[in-house]
C-alpha cells in the first residue's frame, strides 16, 4: 500500500498540502520580522501524526471493548538535536484520560497495543528517536 500526496508552494514561505482524504493542510515556518503564520510548521505535524495515530487506535480499541465515559488528549513533546539536520531524537508522548470510575486496566491495555503493535508512526519514530510514554488517570 502506498500514499502519494502533493505539496504547492503558495509563496513566502507557505506550503499547500493534501492528503489522499482530499483534505489539505497548510504548512509554514517561523519568519524573521513577522510574527503572522498561515499554518503547521512540518516538524510540530510529526508529533501531531504520531498523537493522531496513536490516539485513533487507543479510541478504535476502547470502542471494541465497549469503554465510554472518558476525555482523553495527548501532550507530545519533542527534542531536537543541536546540529543540522535537526531531528527528534527523544520523544514523550503523555495520555490523559479524564472521567468517573475510568476502567484503568483495559485503557492501559489500549494505550499498550497501540504503542507496542498498532501505531505505524511511533514505529517510525523509533527508527530516529527514544520514545517516552506515560499514562495519566483524572478522576473527576
Amino acid at each position: 500500500m502506498s500514499n502519494k500526496i502533493t505539496t504547492v508552494w503558495k509563496g513566502g514561505m507557505k506550503f499547500e498540502s493534501d492528503n489522499p482524504s482530499g483534505k489539505t493542510v497548510m504548512m509554514d515556518t517561523d519568519v524573521e520580522g513577522s510574527n503572522e503564520r498561515f499554518g503547521l510548521s512540518p516538524k510540530a505535524m510529526m508529533l501531531s501524526s504520531l498523537a493522531g495515530c496513536s490516539g485513533l487506535d487507543v479510541v478504535s480499541i476502547l470502542d471494541k471493548m465497549k469503554i465510554d465515559g472518558y476525555d482523553f488528549k495527548m501532550d507530545v513533546e519533542g527534542e531536537l538535536t543541536d546540529e543540522h539536520p535537526k531531528y527528534y531524537h527523544t520523544v514523550t508522548l503523555d495520555y490523559h484520560f479524564t472521567g468517573k470510575d475510568l476502567n484503568e486496566k483495559k485503557i492501559k491495555k489500549a494505550v499498550d497495543l497501540s504503542i507496542e503493535k498498532y501505531c505505524g508512526v511511533m514505529e517510525m519514530f523509533r527508527r530516529f528517536a527514544k520514545i517516552n510514554t506515560n499514562i495519566h488517570f483524572h478522576n473527576s
